[in-house]
Order: C-alpha cells, then structure tokens, then sequence
C-alpha cells in the first residue's frame, strides 16, 4: 500500500496508555477477532470518531504503560491502520510493526497544526504517503518517519506467529535446558 486517506479517530490526548486502548479485562484472549469492539472501551469516542476512520490522531507519547500487544489488536480490529503522535512507546512501537498498523511520527510542531487543523474541521480527510513519507491534511504538507520497511508483510491468523515458531524451534534447546535443570535441582525440597 502506498497510501492510506480517509477520515480520522482524533483524540489528542497525551500519555494514552495501552489500558485505555484495552482495558485489562479484555485479555483473556489469544484471538485478534473481537477485540476491536473493546478498543477505547472505557472512553467514549466522541463527536470527532469516524465509524469508518482508518487512520488515529492521538496526542503525545501513545501507547505507553504496559507491554500489552492486545491494544495493537484491538486498534487493528476496529480497522485502524495507522496511528499519528509525536512519540510512541518503544513496546508499542514493535508490536505495531509486528501487526502491520503504521506507527507514524512527527515533530511536535507539526503536530500542533495538525491538531488545529482537525479541532477547527473535525471531518478532515487525512492522507499518508507512505513512499514519499508525508501527511496531508488540506492545505497541510508534514513530513514523518515511520519504519514501514519492518511492518510484516505476511498474513497470520496466530498473533505473534512468527516469534512462536522461533521458539518452537528451539524446543531441543529448551528441553535439554530443563532436563540438566531437573538433574541439578530437587524440586520437593529445594537445591
């Protein structure tokens, strides 16, 4: 895909952390399918929400708080692709690229009119050029870095699939790991 347009989710709100995403009652599940529904579950989302909206504006540092790869789920369920802030959280950031939603970056002060822009006409249509790595917005031309050539490409119905079957091969590894364990450890009374 080389570019992404339609309208947004804007919510420029700092700090959104991934149990606002997905509150931690919702992850009783290893399945991507359904956890849409639960995404900004305890939020409500507002008159600037687009029922249809692929792309989410957010405010500053987004996705920060805990590891949990089901808010990247949950956003990628609900149909969002990618995700604007000034800054992501590290974890966030993988995970997103793990999922294929675009983590999209830019300058605290493109941000701002970016921003003013969507609060004066909240039903903006917002572009993404992912080749020539540029966001328009109206009369608004912003640069942004995303790291598009590490989103995966492959399909997976297994969330984190590819790690899981990195694992999985190292299973000899593993079990002869735990049988010199089990040789140097009584397990019903200790070392």
């Amino acid at each position: 895909m080389e570019t992404l347009t339609g309208p947004v989710m804007f919510l420029p709100i700092d700090n959104i952390d991934t149990d606002r995403i997905i509150p931690a009652r919702f992850l009783i599940t290893t399945k991507i399918k359904g956890l849409g529904r639960h995404f900004f579950n305890d939020w409500t989302h507002g008159s600037n929400a687009s029922e249809n909206a692929k792309i989410l504006v957010a405010g500053h540092n987004f996705g920060c708080g805990s590891s949990r790869e089901h808010a990247v789920w949950a956003l990628a369920d609900y149909g969002i692709e990618a995700v604007v802030s000034t800054k992501f959280a590290d974890i966030f950031h993988a995970n997103a690229l793990r999922n294929r939603l675009v983590p999209v970056v830019i300058q605290p002060e493109d941000h701002e009119r970016l921003v003013a822009a969507l609060e004066a006409d909240p039903a903006s249509i917002v572009t993404i050029d992912y080749g020539a790595l540029r966001l328009t917005c109206g009369s608004i031309d912003l640069p942004f870095t995303a790291a598009i050539s590490e989103i995966g490409t492959e399909e997976s119905e297994t969330p984190g699939g590819e790690e899981l079957e990195i694992l999985l091969g190292q299973s000899r590894l593993i079990d002869d790991h735990e049988a010199a364990r089990k040789a140097r450890v009584n397990t019903l009374g200790g070392r």
